[in-house]
């Protein structure tokens, strides 16, 4: 067994960060993907990985520091690349290579899902739209119909997994063979002769895509909508993904939401909360007016039939909820000042029946 730090080119006192670099710089330089002419290659790959499962792992580090080789016990005995577990997870080969469907985020096991957002106002939700969306996804290649292959050039089983598609190893110390798609033909179990110069053999290519995204009357912030075959191809053999829609609403100047009606909050001089009259507002129709019933009191909540949002069930729509604010005037003159304490004294409690209930309660509390 070779010594797994001379294998790394690290010293015996390397961090588990020094040791993770020097791993993914030499992996990444002899992987049998990037050396497809060398028949040392995957030996020398063979061996990085060996030597990277020792040094990562604190427990079997320890063991070689102080026994060598025979510390590392039955991890040493047996399986694929010397008996040490083989997990793709840890190389995270598309990130340590930077091929095509790692730059775009794919991992092993994708099923090419994308998720992405539309961003719509306010009033496009609640009365619907259409939205045109433009995003890059993975696609099979035009060139060599996904097979990574250049024209009049051919494929050959993968050495790897004997044309299986797949590779059995060895987790940990248990006597137990776990079984993963095999990282060099991505499962397929066909390598190319030639590869594509326009994929470089991957079968694939980003493209950017436009589609039109169809925006439903009422929906709500958060909602999400599918679009069927809209996401990546993982493999140039099958079908694309899914497409995830998340619709967000911006916020609006004047409304929230609630269920479906909408609320916005109005405010009104003394003179109106008291006397009434008619007042404009504002609607997701445009303007509006809205009579305003004499002793309106603060935080009243007026209602306007059907001015809320469309129900999407039901029919019809909710209703606009208008939250009554009285604004005090903050500069009087003086001539102003003594109109109020005149109105005041003329008023007295009698006509206010919210301060005469609580001067009641407050003798009562402390009579």
């Amino acid at each position: 067994m070779a010594d797994p730090y001379e294998v790394l080119g690290v010293d015996r006192g390397a961090t588990p960060e020094e040791i993770k670099s020097a791993f993914r710089k030499r992996a990444a330089q002899h992987h049998p993907d990037k050396n497809p002419d060398d028949s040392g290659a995957q030996q020398r790959f063979k061996e990085l990985n060996a030597a990277y499962q020792i040094l990562s792992d604190p427990q079997k580090r320890a063991a070689f520091d102080r026994f060598g080789a025979a510390g590392i016990g039955a991890a040493a005995q047996g399986g694929p690349f010397g008996g040490m577990p083989f997990d793709m997870n840890d190389l995270n080969i598309d990130g340590i290579f930077g091929d095509l469907l790692g730059a775009l985020g794919i991992k092993v096991g994708d099923r090419g899902t994308l998720q992405k957002e539309v961003r719509v106002t306010f009033e496009e939700a609640a009365f619907g739209c259409k939205k045109e969306l433009t995003y890059d996804r993975v696609e099979a290649c035009g060139d060599c119909s996904g097979t990574g292959a250049a024209a009049g050039s051919g494929t050959d089983r993968c050495s790897a997994c004997g044309g299986r598609g797949r590779v059995r190893f060895q987790q940990g110390v248990l006597p137990i063979a776990v079984e993963r798609a095999c990282s060099r033909c991505r499962g397929s179990g066909r390598v190319v002769k030639t590869p594509c110069e326009t994929c470089r053999g991957q079968g694939l290519v980003a493209k950017p895509r436009t589609i039109e995204v169809t925006v439903p009357a009422g929906i709500e912030n958060g909602a999400t909508r599918l679009v069927e075959r809209g996401g990546n191809t993982v493999r140039g053999d099958r079908a694309p993904g899914d497409l995830e829609l998340t619709i967000r609403v911006s916020p609006h100047p004047f409304f929230r939401r609630v269920g479906d009606d909408v609320v916005c909050s109005l405010p009104i001089s003394f003179a109106q909360a008291a006397l009434g009259g008619e007042t404009e507002i504002p609607t997701l129709d445009g303007k509006g007016k809205m009579r305003i019933p004499p002793g309106t009191q603060p935080g009243s909540v007026l209602r306007v039939k059907g001015k809320g949002v469309p129900r999407r069930v039901v029919g019809g729509r909710g209703d606009q909820l208008v939250e009554v604010t009285i604004e005090v005037p903050t500069s009087l003159t003086t001539r102003q000042k003594e109109m109020i304490s005149q109105l005041a004294e003329d008023l007295g409690e009698s006509v206010q029946p919210q301060r005469a209930t609580f001067m009641e309660k407050l003798k009562n509390l402390f009579g």
